[in-house]
């Protein structure tokens, strides 16, 4: 029963893929990485809540809940608020340039090595740590609902490289010749089972704990496990408070603001301005919600299981098979399989399109035509999700968990990419020579910080945390490109040129919803503090 309702809904989103793109034009560059910049608000919301709630989020951040409690909602929440800024600041200035890639406006704003450099971050970043990371915990969480290594008769291990290419395989089909669109539509058929399937798991865990009633679950719960409902975090938990103002808004500025070209893509392929905002804030009030996805699952597990997990990455998959009917699990399971493979072929097409844009067209053939520039990403797109899968099984015993392990390892490019990016709209006269100096020093100092003087300098337990890190890095690499550009300022000003590729009108109740969603996150903080 479970294996038939998993293959049933998810051989369905297939086929409603490929029926709703089969007639786009796959040789075009812009109808393969921007979908033809033809996608709605809705299609854009889908796809954003999609390809960010993967495995890595709802099997990782639920294991940081079992262990910390709903402070780790920060990373949920406060997306939100990021979200609403890039809606009202960010994407209009992006729509405008007629942007593809992230690296693209760098390269008008500052020079072609710049943008080179950053695509090889992005890539680097993407093949040894985000697309490893989203297929182990996929398999993870596979191999766990489904019992995969006694179904086969095989070892954990085993099994383990077994899922990860099944996963593998599946996602570069559909990220490598389905192009953008084709991602964007089955992420948006995957997100309504997913929100709905991840919403029966805290129902029927509440049920369970209250013995049939839902609000008899929720008093258990709180009453028996009052410290796993402080929103604010102590200077020892895994997100103290001072953080939030910190590192967090960083990390959510990269990941949300348009630096992270596997999100902002979904948003830089609207239709226009109107339905890009649309899609941001829409994708923004879900979020809010997301914390009953991915945190208090975890919250349940810990009340149900206590310390008889000895890897907290394990309490989500087993809290699906013990409180979910059968006839459920195998339709969650195909659900989940479909934001594995959201993250995995939103981040492969990511790369697919720096890859071809950004470095074939610009350094390898500069006379490519369109069709040939879509090849060669394409190929590129295969080799790196062979590395990929090679990676992942070999990253099973990741140090603090996997979500924390990933937020910590990301910050060697995102702060760096982050500060260039800032500084390059909010000044006109900083030149090429500081982007690349503060790309080269973020990205060393950060690594020195946390892998060489962390460890074995200082020690982990009197060192700072990785998101001060982050901050305190961030805010001395601005003040060296401020510098550089006050000793050797651009001979002109950058303006960035309206292109009038889309209508960039803004949608009229921008400033009003987006206000609304800041004062509830808010209130959320003020409530659970």
């Amino acid at each position: 029963m479970q294996i038939i309702s998993f293959l049933g809904f998810t051989a369905l989103v297939a086929i409603i893929s490929y029926l709703a793109t089969r007639k786009s034009n796959e040789d075009s560059s812009d109808g393969y990485f921007l979908g033809g910049r033809s996608l709605t608000g809705v299609v854009i919301a889908g796809s954003l809540l999609l390809t960010n709630l993967s495995t890595e989020q709802i099997v990782g951040l639920n294991g940081s809940a079992f262990k910390e409690g709903i402070l780790v909602m920060a990373w949920e929440t406060l997306a939100a608020i990021a979200m609403v800024v890039t809606a009202v600041f960010l994407l209009p200035r992006y729509l405008k340039g007629g942007i593809t890639t992230v690296p693209q406006f760098l390269e008008k704003r500052y020079d072609k090595m710049t943008k080179t450099i950053t695509s090889g971050l992005f890539l680097s970043g993407y093949v040894v740590v985000l697309l490893p990371i989203v297929l182990y915990s996929g398999a993870l969480a596979i191999n766990s609902m489904f019992n995969v290594p006694d179904m086969l008769g095989v070892s954990k291990t085993a099994a383990l490289w077994i899922t990860v290419w099944g996963i593998g395989i599946i996602g570069s089909v559909y990220a490598i010749f389905g192009g953008l669109k084709a991602v964007a539509v089955s992420d948006t058929i995957n997100a309504v089972g997913l929100l709905i399937g991840g919403l029966l798991i805290p129902f029927f865990g509440l049920l369970a704990i209250g013995e049939g009633s839902i609000g008899d679950g929720v008093s258990t719960l709180m009453e028996t496990n009052p410290d796993k409902f402080k929103a604010l975090g102590g200077p020892e938990s895994a997100i103290p408070f001072g953080t939030i103002f910190t590192g967090m808004m960083l990390v959510q500025l990269f990941y949300w603001g348009g630096t992270n070209q596997a999100i902002i893509q979904r948003a830089l392929g609207a239709k226009n301005l109107k339905e890009g905002q649309k899609g941001l804030l829409l994708a923004s009030g879900i979020k809010i919600l997301g914390p009953l996805i991915v945190v208090l699952p975890g919250i349940i597990a810990f009340h149900m299981f206590g310390d008889t997990l000895e890897n907290p990455d394990e309490a989500y998959p087993r809290l699906v098979t013990e409180v979910l009917p059968a006839g459920l699990v195998g339709f969650f399971a195909a659900v989940l399989f479909g934001a594995i493979l959201s993250s995995f072929n939103s981040a492969l097409n990511s790369s697919v399109t720096l890859f071809g844009i950004d470095i074939y067209k610009s350094h390898i053939n500069k006379e490519a035509t369109e069709k040939q520039t879509v090849f060669a990403g394409k190929s590129f797109g295969m080799v790196l999700a062979i590395l990929s899968m090679c990676i992942a099984p070999l990253i099973a015993n990741a140090p603090d968990g996997l979500f924390g392990y990933l937020q910590e390892v990301n910050g060697c490019y995102s702060i760096p990419i982050l500060t260039i990016i800032v500084v390059g709209y909010l000044t006109k006269y900083v030149p090429a020579i500081a982007a690349k100096v503060a790309i080269i020093s973020g990205v060393v100092l950060y690594s020195l910080s946390q892998f060489v003087v962390k460890p074995f300098v200082v020690g982990a337990d009197n060192y700072p945390h990785f998101l001060h890190v982050m901050a305190i890095l961030f805010v001395l690499n601005v003040i060296i490109m401020l510098i550089i550009g006050k000793l050797y300022p651009r001979k002109e000003a950058f303006v960035l040129e309206f292109t009038k590729q889309v209508d960039i009108t803004p949608w009229k109740h921008l400033k009003t919803v987006g206000i609304a969603i800041c004062v509830i996150v808010i209130g959320i903080y003020v409530y659970f503090s």
